[in-house]
């Protein structure tokens, strides 16, 4: 029989590692990807839906395109996962496994912050991305709040870059002298291991005169009054609200019993779980490395090398080494970059780049090249 290998969730993780192992053992070997979804798409993209840039069905990558030697695509919702037996439920059937990776990410709790979903709008999911991208252009003068309702959270720059993205909207509609734009987060800075880039953010609200507001929570919403309250008791009065929602693992990964306060604990350098022959990768484990599509990208490269040197009985895995590149819109088209080294020494560290056109084009290629390698267009 050929090896089985069960991939949970479709997104940068898993999609790098069946791409890996489709090309590294083709048909010797039997991935099968679960996903609910019917398409990818890029965390990034829902912002430009925000804005208008583009639109959803744009973005949207089909999973039916996935056509890759031993490697087959099922859009089914996985119920329950038996990671000590590597046996997966879904509203399909049954499968199993030899290998189990867990790559099923982190879902959004809007009901952890009361308020939200009645009086205020998230901009993390595509059907939110797509009612700002309604509401925004109705927006004509006002307070506008950019607010995160807990950490960890997606993409750590994601919520700046909206600050920064809807100071370009509001100028270019005419309208941003009639509005004010304030920036909520419940972190220390907006990119914590690299002082620099924080800085240089920093002083991009300044220049626009984007308030922030550092080491605060947005705890719940009162849509009777407008007020967003904080979690230190405090209020901030808003007539729009573009919210990062609180996150948390999948039900059905809480209910697996591999997950401890909230995500799996993995080895952060070869990303296995407490059981042989299961390991987690992306959003939904515990690493101590952002969640971010880029990192969920480098820890399957280091899965798919182990399960490699496994079925080919020779070489030698890498270790994780908790590196990764984010891209940070600061508008009029530039984009910088923050290299982020989380694993090699005593302390995480940042080496910034200075928003560009050129790091935008950096951007762009950064998409399509992972559009062709994984859907080959």
């Amino acid at each position: 029989m050929k090896t089985r290998v069960l991939v949970l969730g479709a997104g940068f993780g898993g999609l790098e590692l069946a791409t890996i192992l489709s090309e590294a053992l083709g048909n010797d070997v039997d991935v099968a990807l679960i996903d609910q979804s019917d398409a990818f798409v890029f965390g990034y993209a829902k912002l430009d839906v925000m804005f208008g840039r583009t639109t959803s069905d744009a973005v949207r990558l089909p999973y039916r395109d996935i056509a890759k030697p031993g490697v087959r695509f099922l859009r089914e919702t996985i119920t329950a996962i038996d990671a000590e037996a590597r046996q997966v439920t879904t509203d399909a059937g049954a499968h199993e496994a030899d290998f189990l990776i867990v790559a099923l990410g982190a879902d959004y709790d809007l009901d952890a912050t009361p308020g939200l979903a009645e009086a205020g709008n998230e901009f993390y999911s595509v059907s939110g991305a797509e009612r700002l991208g309604e509401l925004l252009p109705t927006f004509r003068a006002g307070r506008a709040l950019v607010g995160v309702c807990g950490a960890p959270f997606k993409c750590p720059p994601a919520p700046s870059e909206a600050a920064l993205l809807l100071h370009d909207h509001l100028s270019a509609a005419g309208v941003r002298d009639d509005c004010e734009i304030s920036f909520v987060i419940p972190l220390g800075s907006p990119v914590p291991p690299s002082p620099e880039t924080s800085r240089a953010l920093e002083a991009a609200f300044a220049e626009r005169a984007i308030a922030f507001v550092p080491n605060r929570r947005v705890a719940s919403l009162d849509g009777a009054r407008r007020v967003a309250v904080l979690d230190d008791g405090s209020e901030m009065a808003y007539d729009i609200f573009l919210g990062v929602p609180k996150h948390r693992a999948p039900d059905v990964v809480i209910a697996s019993g591999l997950s401890e306060d909230g995500y799996i604990p993995v080895n952060p350098r070869t990303l296995e779980t407490r059981l042989p022959g299961v390991y987690a990768i992306g959003d939904v484990a515990a690493i101590g490395v952002p969640k971010a599509g880029v990192f969920a990208e480098g820890a399957a490269r280091v899965v798919a090398e182990s399960l490699i040197a496994r079925l080919r009985d020779g070489g030698q895995a890498g270790a994780y080494d908790g590196r990764g590149s984010c891209y940070i819109e600061f508008g009029a088209g530039r984009v910088g970059r923050v290299d982020v080294d989380f694993l090699s020494g005593p302390k995480p560290t940042g080496a910034y780049h200075e928003p560009s056109v050129a790091l935008a084009a950096d951007k762009e290629l950064f998409g399509s090249t992972r559009r062709a390698r994984w859907f080959g267009s």
